[in-house]
């Protein structure tokens, strides 16, 4: 019956002084909702970048060749490093630099690269139309390219663009096939491709070295022995080769691994962000703290009359507590409300899931209320102590 009339007694005062209710509660609504939309967007970048990675390709494992004066990899390593019954596929890839222009337009987008047959397979692509790079094109360093859709539309106008042909360095190159829409990944868009034979970008930027290739394990469980079989052909290879200060003469990194890494820095970027908010929300708390101080001292004379007529101290302590926590629920629960609206229009501009956990949602709500009751607890506990004679003849 007391916990009641304490309750009814609060919602009184609140009610009493809206617009200083109003204002105290927004402290704690703007740190609602700072907490939980930056855990949201801190969580949706990490979405973000896992469904990148994995959309890289199927039991990936990359290696960079760091070397910058004899580099050992070539194909014929590559190809022996083939055989290995952990490795499905291997694949180098080379960046090329040049301008790609069909008819009078020039597709500036393009992600001009060269690799060779397998590539398909490690990145988990599939073909609208035509066929992918073989070995004899290859071997022969065949003017022949296969394209991604956003590509072929930019270029031709339609993804049914197996024919037709586009000038590179001065090279007149045949469309052999058409990539379906993968959109895009932790390495760029997948759409945007021209891919040209491995030999034919040797050709164009003049190099005969390999600086990067891509693995594919024949199954999840054999990525690590694949890596290992990575690895041991690299040490191999560069076992002759003296360090120096160029430093490490290459690196190998497996899905997983780029995975468990880049999650980490995402992770640690939602914590610092939703530390960064909860100050927001402790700003909030002593908003709180400083109107009900305020509202103790309006409320001496009241206080003085109720403990004349025998309101004992812990009935005047739980009418301002719960007059505190109410202030810091309500404007929590607002917070979490005016959170989900502002989640669902942020998601389409950021162009990324965005969800609220429940558990985020409740520990918002949960601190909200104990940022109630810790800063209640000295205007309240003021309160309590006052004597009856003084807070009777207080003038305030």
């Amino acid at each position: 019956m007391m916990l009641y009339q304490s309750f009814k007694m609060a919602l009184k005062a609140i009610a009493g002084n809206k617009m200083r209710s109003f204002l105290t509660m927004l402290g704690v609504v703007i740190g609602v909702m700072a907490v939980v939309v930056l855990v949201a967007i801190g969580q949706g970048a990490n979405s973000s970048v896992v469904e990148s990675i994995e959309g890289m390709g199927t039991n990936l494992i990359s290696a960079n060749i760091l070397a910058r004066r004899t580099n050992p990899v070539d194909m014929d390593g590559l190809n022996e490093l083939a055989l290995n019954p952990f490795i499905e596929y291997v694949a180098p890839v080379s960046n090329v630099n040049g301008t790609v222009k069909a008819g009078n337009a020039t597709y500036d987008d393009a992600a001009l690269m060269g690799t060779t047959p397998g590539y398909e397979h490690i990145r988990g692509w599939e073909l609208a139309q035509g066929r992918f790079l073989t070995q004899p094109d290859i071997d022969n360093r065949s003017l022949v390219a296969v394209i991604g859709s956003e590509a072929a539309s930019e270029m031709y106008g339609t993804t049914r663009a197996v024919g037709e042909t586009f000038s590179l360095s001065g090279y007149t190159i045949t469309v052999v096939g058409v990539l379906q829409a993968n959109g895009n990944s932790a390495s760029g868009s997948n759409d945007n491709q021209v891919i040209i034979p491995f030999t034919l970008a040797q050709r164009l930027s003049s190099s005969t070295s390999i600086s990067s290739f891509y693995v594919s394990a024949t199954s999840s469980d054999m990525v690590e022995m694949a890596q290992t079989a990575v690895e041991r052909y690299l040490e191999k290879a560069f076992q002759n080769y003296t360090a120096n200060s160029w430093g490490t003469q290459y690196t190998v990194y497996n899905q997983t691994e780029m995975l468990d890494t880049l999650s980490e820095t995402t992770q640690t970027l939602t914590l610092m962000l939703g530390g960064i908010a909860a100050i927001s929300l402790l700003v909030g708390g002593i908003g709180i703290m400083n109107i009900m101080l305020v509202s103790v001292s309006e409320r001496t004379r009241e206080i003085g009359i109720r403990k004349a007529i025998g309101a004992a101290r812990g009935n005047i302590l739980m009418q301002f507590l719960i007059e505190s926590l109410v202030v810091s629920l309500m404007g929590g629960v607002l917070g979490l409300l005016l959170s989900m609206a502002a989640v669902d229009f942020l998601a389409p501009v950021l162009e990324m899931t965005l969800t609220i956990p429940v558990q985020v949602a409740w520990l918002a709500i949960g601190f909200s209320v104990f940022i109630g009751v810790l800063f209640g607890m000295y205007p309240a506990n003021k309160a309590s102590r006052l004597k009856p004679i003084d807070a009777l003849h207080y003038e305030g």
